[in-house]
């Protein structure tokens, strides 16, 4: 599957940067983009070759909401060997989950700490997103690190690494079931399955159809993906939760809670609590 890599620059006011960014990002994942980062000039986004809407992004920017906002962007191919290069080659450093967990590179040596109760997972960086470095994943992790996971049954939507379904095995989970359109996805979840010795998960190639095929219903839901895809999916993912089940939701900025918000309650479900880490924003709504 071909990606772009659209590198937005955006020229403002320093105090109306965010709220550029933000609104930027909602512009571009209307225009097809599935994954941001922010960049120190602007945005970072990606989208499916097949996807990108190069004209509906240039209206948007036409008709910007905040003046004197000047925004231009450079496309260029993004395959599988560019997104991963640099993480193949130099890894992260741990990454410690509110001092309970280390996130830890599976090609380093584990690393040297004062606590040594401390509990490690490993994953090996085959791409950038799902490592733990991001603030989205960092909050869904933290979030399952402070829940009772003993004998839950777990689903992780768009599962990337499977760093996730990783966590809630490690926690007590039943047994975890992960999905992601990417295939080159479904193969790293697998491997770092493999590394971190977990047995009670399953992994399947493609979209929120894949729920179609799958029997039972789950105690709680991750998603760490776009806003488009969680609104086009959360009646799917309700459809497959228990009463009083949480799903916990990130990959939007906090600018976009109120439109989830409103989806939500459309499916008679409640918000339970939300964190933010930079703009990035996560939310747990129950049903």
């Amino acid at each position: 599957m071909k990606y772009l890599e659209i590198d937005f620059s955006i020229e403002c006011a320093p105090e109306v940067i965010e709220d550029a960014r933000a609104l930027l990002a909602d512009a571009a994942g209307d225009a097809g983009c599935e994954s941001f980062e922010d960049t120190p000039n602007g945005l970072k986004a990606f989208a499916q070759t097949d996807n990108w809407n190069e004209e509906q992004i240039a209206k948007a920017i036409d008709d910007f909401l905040i003046p004197d906002v000047n925004i231009s962007y450079t496309i260029k191919n993004a395959d599988d060997k560019d997104w991963n290069k640099e993480w193949e080659e130099q890894g992260f450093e741990p990454i410690n989950i509110d001092d309970k967990l280390l996130i830890c590179d599976a090609k380093k040596s584990l690393p040297d700490t004062k606590d040594k109760n401390i509990d490690h997972i490993f994953i090996d960086a085959k791409l950038a997103f799902g490592t733990g470095t991001h603030e989205t994943t960092r909050m869904i992790a933290s979030t399952l690190l402070h829940l009772d996971l003993k004998d839950k049954r777990i689903l992780d939507c768009g599962c990337g690494t499977g760093i996730l379904g990783i966590i809630a095995a490690k926690y007590g989970a039943k047994a975890v079931v992960g999905y992601d359109i990417d295939e080159w996805s479904v193969e790293n979840s697998q491997h770092n399955i493999a590394i971190n010795n977990v047995e009670n998960i399953e992994i399947y190639h493609g979209d929120a159809h894949v729920l179609n095929h799958i029997s039972g219903v789950f105690d709680i839901v991750t998603a760490n993906i776009n806003r488009n895809i969680i609104l086009n999916d959360i009646a799917t993912f309700k459809s497959v939760m228990k009463k009083d089940s949480l799903l916990i939701l990130s990959g939007f900025y906090q600018a976009d809670i109120p439109i989830i918000l409103e989806h939500a309650k459309a499916l008679e479900m409640e918000e339970y609590g939300r964190k933010n880490d930079n703009d990035w924003a996560c939310l747990i709504l129950t049903t």
